[in-house]
């Protein structure tokens, strides 16, 4: 027995395991797997003895239709004295047929018979006797007053007594509602996208190969007042959420740049949200958990599937919440704040875990490491920090170049994927930088450009391959990052643009404005 406990009802269910073995058996008996069946019965020991209608099943043995009778009991586990019955009376209704070599082939071929002809031999030969005769005499076949419709009647009986009736196709059906009851709770991904019923997930795609992106996607459009201050994926791909300066957290369908209103908390209009405008999000690495940062200093942490707050921290910071980040065993999460504090809170205890001081102008990112041993923070104090993430020591501090010696905010310090030793850095200048922890610069990423070629934001693809920024000027920045070369620049947005970020395994990258649009973007079909 397996227990099965649903624990958003408080109650529980006991399935037997012999149950789920019979539903695996229906389902190789419906699509015609024989083999399998049989090896799956013999192992198990447990038969299908069930058919979609045992009305319907008895109503043929009355009527002798015995091609369906046959076929249907062919799967079952029956006793032998049923069975013997049962290809008797076949037996003798095909010599009245005049169809005694038919008769004589069941008798020496089939199963019920052979082993009729082990245990009862007498039967087996009187059988074997009518058949041999050129003529069919009834008193012979059937004697004791007994009748053709009388030994129907019992066969019927004893099938009815044996068999169960099992609406059809019952595993498809169970899973159908179990995926029906995983949509209405937002487990699934949007729809349209293949299902894999295994993973319980969206159907694994191949991971593309990196390339700059060209081509326009949909444009998500916000209120007239409103424009998104910062947009996540999910690391595996299912989601693209925005946080909006009236407060507002929205889940968008990014094939089609609509609103995903699969998400029966979004359909309702019970929108995730802060009290004031959001200016971080972050996601665990499983993609379960999203963390959320507000310009009032509240950080919460919600089920992105359910629309579900699972943690709040009214306080995490004395200033708005600038960023975010999981720690990759997803138990806690790292912030930066205008408050120039980076801190670190725990999602059981509910509580602030660490503080890490130093900077001394706002936090405007925050990274951890690929083994989860040190957090680098940006600051506009124009300084980059490594912190070690357990003493919470400052290991390295560093300046990014700035031209003429002006002390520049920097954006972004971001570990490169699957590193420790790398950084990304992106500063308010017309440079982006990949350094070691203490500063010393391997590769620039420049605009090009003396006037609004300014870096806003910068981020660095899932695979490690290219850098995608955004300037002042409304330009997207694509960096080959392997040549250390500008591969590829289009117009982004006419108004000041905000941020970039791309999706986890296809070319597609996502920037947003306060002009009040969210534009999605994608490689070109052909490579150009």
């Amino acid at each position: 027995v397996k227990k099965l406990e649903a624990s958003h009802t408080h109650m529980s269910i006991e399935v037997e395991a012999s149950d789920v073995v019979r539903v695996v058996l229906q389902f190789l008996s419906e699509n015609k797997l024989n083999a399998s069946l049989a090896a799956l019965q013999k192992e198990s020991g447990i038969s299908l003895n069930a058919t979609d209608s045992v009305d319907r099943l008895t109503a043929d043995v009355l009527a002798g239709r015995w091609d369906a009778v046959l076929t249907a009991v062919a799967p079952m586990s029956l006793p032998r004295g049923l069975l013997s019955e049962l290809y008797e009376q076949v037996v003798v209704e095909l010599l009245e047929l005049r169809e005694p070599d038919t008769a004589r082939q069941m008798l020496r071929g089939a199963a019920p018979l052979l082993a009729m002809k082990a245990h009862e031999p007498k039967r087996h030969a009187r059988l074997e006797a009518l058949a041999a005769r050129p003529y069919f005499e009834a008193r012979d076949a059937y004697d004791g007053g007994v009748t053709r419709e009388s030994r129907r009647s019992s066969i019927a009986e004893g099938l009815r007594a044996e068999v169960a009736a099992v609406p059809p196709a019952r595993l498809l059906t169970l899973l159908g509602h179990a995926l029906k009851w995983q949509r209405q709770q937002g487990m699934l991904p949007p729809e349209g996208t293949k299902f894999d019923v295994l993973a319980g997930g969206a159907a694994r795609r191949l991971v593309e190969r990196e390339a700059y992106v060209s081509v326009a996607g949909p444009v998500i459009k916000f209120g007239k007042k409103s424009h998104a201050e910062c947009a996540a994926f999910s690391p595996d791909g299912a989601f693209l959420v925005s946080g909006s300066i009236d407060g507002f957290l929205e889940v968008w369908d990014f094939e089609r740049g609509k609103l995903r209103l699969d998400l029966p908390y979004q359909e309702s209009d019970q929108l995730m949200m802060h009290d004031a405008a959001v200016l971080s999000l972050g996601f665990s690495r499983d993609s379960e958990l999203l963390a959320s940062g507000s310009q009032d200093g509240v950080l919460k942490v919600w089920r992105p599937r359910t629309g579900q707050c699972v943690r709040r921290f009214p306080k995490a910071h004395a200033g708005g919440v600038t960023c975010v980040a999981f720690a990759r065993d997803g138990l806690s999460v790292a912030t930066g704040s205008f408050d120039a504090l980076v801190r670190v809170h725990g999602l059981k205890s509910g509580k602030s875990l660490k503080e890490m001081r130093g900077h001394t102008s706002y936090v405007n990112g925050v990274d951890w490491s690929a083994d989860g041993s040190r957090l680098a923070s940006a600051s506009s104090d124009g300084s980059v920090r490594v912190w070690d993430a357990k003493s919470c020591d400052c290991l390295h501090s560093f300046r990014p170049p700035a031209p003429t010696g002006a002390e520049l905010a920097v954006n972004s310090a971001t570990f490169l994927p699957n590193s420790s030793d790398a950084l990304l850095v992106c500063n308010r200048s017309a440079e982006a930088f990949v350094t070691s922890l203490s500063g010393d610069i391997t590769t620039r990423l420049a605009s090009g450009k003396r006037e609004g070629g300014d870096f806003i934001a910068s981020m660095v693809t899932a695979q490690g391959g290219w850098v995608h920024a955004v300037a002042e000027d409304g330009f997207l920045y694509s960096f080959d990052l392997g040549k250390g070369e500008l591969g590829h620049l289009l117009k982004a947005h006419e108004k000041d643009v905000i941020g970039v970020v791309s999706h986890p395994h296809r070319n597609l990258v996502a920037t947003w404005s306060d002009d009040g649009t969210l534009r999605l973007w994608r490689a070109s079909a052909h490579g150009d």
